[in-house]
């Protein structure tokens, strides 16, 4: 007798595999495999920032195997002939090594660094939807915190990286950063010495480099990274208000299978997305800038994005100094390289305990506002974006005067006016918009959803007509605390 084995579907194979794991680990009914994922498209920009981490990690163990992070003075004989015969530093051959004499190592090198680009703007942006949706309110203060604490080493590791290839452009960024440590009052010398072990450059500052952006700062992100995720499946996604969408309920795809086929599919997007713009789209060509001399200066030099609003502030604040008890302090590069920044991630790290202080709202929150229903909050974002956009379009401030023919000094100061004009005007504008449509809600929800016809009266006048909302989209409005004779609550909301 003949026996048919009958094809496994896929289904099927699903199932069975969920089936084993329910009976020997905690991922069954109500553990992780069961775990809600909302299928909004706005809660993949974390997922984002997570897998070009993957993509960083993968290329820079590939990297490693071929940089050499020393100091030590060597002359080029390899392929690359504009610098045939040129004194340069072991670290910088290397790199030129791996552009021209490994096979796919150009790609990899851009590929880390687009995925450095990226991990950090999908970081920002991560950070910028939780905050403008009120994702960061109790229960999920820490993991705010966490979310920019990660920020804050993303920068720290992508300056790191940019500095080791030791070529012009990024030896001149180490130059302006021995400055800021300088600019320090009374310390500022010793951090200096710390940091680089002698004077500028000496040898130790890149090998220094190389061991913080291959395992100190990448070990603590994924430590951190890991808490995110877990205080994540703990506390429970956010979710958007609809019909069955409460404080009390956590609704969306269940992890297994739906949200790990298509998270496994945004996972290689991302990584073909890169891999694209590292084969397409040339970045950071250190052959072009040479290596670093103290005496030469590049033309036009420009850093990456996310430290584009140092340079910016550096470039605004006017040339102020001051001798206090025999030292000098230099303002032009304290305030804005030292103090800006403090003050910018501790106004970060206490937001959402500052606006539980000022709103006296300490509930739990799992529903996610819409940003037209909280106009100070919303406001008080799009003022810190519209100050961060003019300190980086201030960093680029010689490239546009030479760009559109422009005074130097002339742009400059209106980039100084910009940086204290526009980010209140953004505010009060953002606010009134949020109040607008906030009122053309409470009109749709009272008169029904405008047709585009207009009828004419007996009477000589023009009417629209309007039909009713549909059931779902009257249920959240009124879930968002719309009434048809009442504004919206502004329980909880900032009075300003």
């Amino acid at each position: 007798m003949l026996w048919r084995r009958r094809r496994a579907r896929p289904r099927d194979a699903a199932k069975r595999t969920a089936d084993w794991a329910g009976g020997r680990l905690p991922v069954g009914e109500g553990g992780l495999l069961r775990k809600a994922f909302p299928d909004h498209w706005s809660f993949l920009l974390g997922e984002i920032a997570l897998y070009g981490f993957v993509v960083l990690l993968l290329t820079g163990v590939w990297l490693t195997l071929f940089f050499h992070p020393s100091m030590t003075e060597v002359v080029y004989d390899g392929s690359y002939r504009p610098l045939d015969g040129m004194r340069m530093s072991e670290a910088y051959r290397s790199t030129l090594h791996i552009s021209f004499d490994i096979r796919g190592g150009l790609l990899i090198r851009q590929l880390h660094h687009w995925a450095a680009l990226v991990f950090l703007a999908a970081i920002g942006v991560h950070l910028l939807r939780v905050f403008f949706t009120g994702a960061f309110r109790r229960p999920r203060e820490v993991n705010w915190m966490i979310g920019v604490t990660l920020f804050l080493l993303a920068l720290a590791e992508g300056f790191a990286g940019y500095s080791l290839p030791d070529d012009l452009l990024s030896g001149t960024g180490l130059r302006i950063a021995q400055g800021i440590m300088l600019s320090i009052p009374v310390v500022g010398t010793y951090i200096s010495m710390f940091a680089f072990g002698t004077e500028f450059p000496g040898h130790d500052m890149i090998p220094r480099l190389y061991s913080l952006h291959i395992l100190l700062i990448p070990g603590l992100l994924l430590a951190l990274v890991t808490l995110h995720l877990i205080l994540v499946f703990y506390l429970k996604h956010t979710h958007w208000a609809g019909r069955g969408r409460t404080n009390r309920n956590a609704v969306g795809k269940p992890m297994f299978p739906q949200f790990v086929a298509s998270s496994s599919g945004l996972f290689f997007i991302v990584f073909g997305v890169l891999t694209l713009l590292a084969g397409a789209a040339q970045i950071n060509p250190v052959w072009a800038y040479g290596p670093y001399r103290a005496d030469v200066v590049s033309t036009g030099s420009q850093p990456d994005w996310y430290v584009g609003f140092l340079e910016g502030s550096l470039r605004l604040v006017p040339p102020w100094e001051t001798a206090v008890a025999g030292h000098t302090v230099m303002w032009n590069v304290l305030l804005p390289a030292v103090v800006l920044p403090l003050a910018l991630f501790a106004v970060l790290y206490a937001y959402p305990f500052l606006e539980r202080r000022f709103t006296g709202d300490d509930e739990e929150h799992h529903l996610c506002d819409r940003p037209r229903d909280k106009p100070v909050r919303t406001g008080l974002g799009v003022a810190a974006v519209c100050f961060y956009g003019v300190l980086l379009a201030a960093g680029g401030n010689d490239i546009l005067a030479h760009t559109f023919k422009v005074s130097l000094n002339t742009l400059t100061w209106v980039f100084r006016i910009a940086l204290v004009v526009l980010p209140p005007l953004a505010f009060l504008v953002t606010r009134g918009v949020c109040h607008a449509l906030q009122e053309a809600d409470r009109e749709r929800l009272a008169e029904g959803e405008e047709t585009g016809e207009v009828r004419q009266t007996i009477a000589g006048g023009y009417v629209e007509s309007h039909e009713p909302l549909d059931e779902e989209r009257r249920y959240m409005l009124k879930s968002y605390g719309y009434d048809v004779d009442e504004p919206p609550s502004r329980e909880g909301e900032l009075e300003l």
